[in-house]
């Protein structure tokens, strides 16, 4: 009985796991244009304004060949490569000073058309974008 109980569980868990597995990378592949952006955990929580947005174009480029770009007013304002782990981006940016940091952006949602990602420390933002 014991063996049959452990013999579900762990194909429960295999099912559950192919379920809700990592992002699916061909998904994330292109240029997205950001249509929101906020610090949800501010107090009070901060947003970036439609006009703001409007006028700066901001928008992450994700390659199939690891490397991500990060644009804001026509600019390249962040670069760095990433590798997927689960539902994160795991981003190493390049910094002008030629240091680097490392840090998640977790994927809350992804489909063919929009994304939702954020950084989760206490200042993180959360971006929504579409694909271009």
């Amino acid at each position: 009985m014991k063996k049959a109980l452990l013999i579900i569980t762990v194909i429960t868990a295999l099912f559950t796991a192919a379920c809700t597995g990592g992002l699916d990378s061909q998904k994330l592949y292109g240029k997205w244009k950001y249509v929101k952006v906020g610090v949800p955990n501010s107090s009070p929580p901060d947003t970036v304004t439609t006009a703001d947005l409007q006028e700066n174009k901001p928008y992450i480029e994700i390659k199939p060949d690891g490397n991500l770009n990060i644009y804001w007013g026509g600019k390249l304002l962040s670069h760095g490569t990433y590798k997927i782990a689960g539902k994160n981006l795991n981003v190493h940016e390049i910094l002008p000073d030629g240091k680097s940091r490392d840090f998640p952006f977790f994927v809350s949602s992804l489909s063919d058309k929009q994304i939702t990602f954020e950084t989760l420390d206490k200042d993180g933002s959360r971006v929504t974008a579409v694909k271009e």
